[in-house]
């Protein structure tokens, strides 16, 4: 899989994206990340690539030449419209379903926006996802680019060395992660739960499930909507429409 990322900051995201799992993968060919830098494709002299937002207004807006150029060079390089998400306040809040649908494409286009945003023919021309990663506004897309191709990455078989990790963790089935212990078996006075150290691994099992619901019910209640639960389970905690989730 292959990310093409434009931005007004190139360095910002590739030194985000270059270590740890990520930088593995990619050194190991699993996983292509590139840079396109919107500022080489401005007309202007001084590579300017914000102006004044027509009727006023506080801040600039990103012009549509230079963002529809860059876009269009992975185009006229990969030769077909990819998908193209942006990143926005607006978009839909990213979710781990969408991370697994964006992992099946070959080529994602990434386009990060700045100041007060983009001229909105370009976004018409050329997105086909809008796309935020919570309810705040940042400084630019570059974070939040670097947060979607994080999650979408580990969705990439190869990607984990471990590949269990990419299934039972949080969010899969709508329900978070148990939680984990490690040695030593006592710190701090805190004792690790005597059935992880029982050896029988189907009380384990049903311990973990246990407390994936206890936990999601706890911290997260407006998943409990959508989680995958049998009747036995939302019966023994006293999970169904009638409760009071948020």
């Amino acid at each position: 899989m292959k990310f093409h990322i434009l931005t007004l900051f190139p360095e910002m995201v590739m030194q985000g994206l270059t270590t740890s799992i990520i930088g593995r993968a990619v050194e190991r060919g699993l996983l292509e990340i590139e840079t396109v830098n919107i500022r080489d494709y401005s007309a202007e002299k001084h590579k300017k690539v914000d102006d004044y937002p027509y009727g006023g207004g506080a801040g600039m807006v990103m012009q549509a030449q230079p963002v529809y150029d860059a876009w269009k060079s992975v185009v006229d390089k990969i030769g077909y419209r990819p998908r193209t998400v942006y990143l926005t306040p607006q978009g839909g809040v990213f979710h781990q379903e969408a991370a697994k649908e964006f992992a099946l494409e070959k080529d994602l286009i990434l386009l990060c926006g700045h100041y007060e945003g983009i001229d909105e023919r370009v976004l018409e021309e050329i997105t086909t996802d809008y796309v935020s990663i919570g309810d705040y506004v940042l400084t630019g897309g570059e974070l939040a680019a670097m947060v979607v191709a994080d999650a979408v990455s580990r969705m990439v078989p190869g990607v984990l060395s471990n590949q269990e990790s990419g299934t039972a963790e949080s969010f899969e089935g709508n329900l978070l992660e148990y939680p984990q212990y490690s040695r030593p078996r006592e710190w701090n006075g805190r004792e690790v739960p005597a059935v992880l150290l029982s050896g029988d691994h189907a009380k384990v099992d049903e311990w973990r499930r246990e407390q994936s619901i206890l936990r999601t019910k706890e911290r997260r209640p407006d998943l409990l909507e959508r989680a995958d639960l049998t009747e036995k389970e939302k019966i023994r905690f006293q999970i169904g429409k009638s409760e009071k989730l948020f």
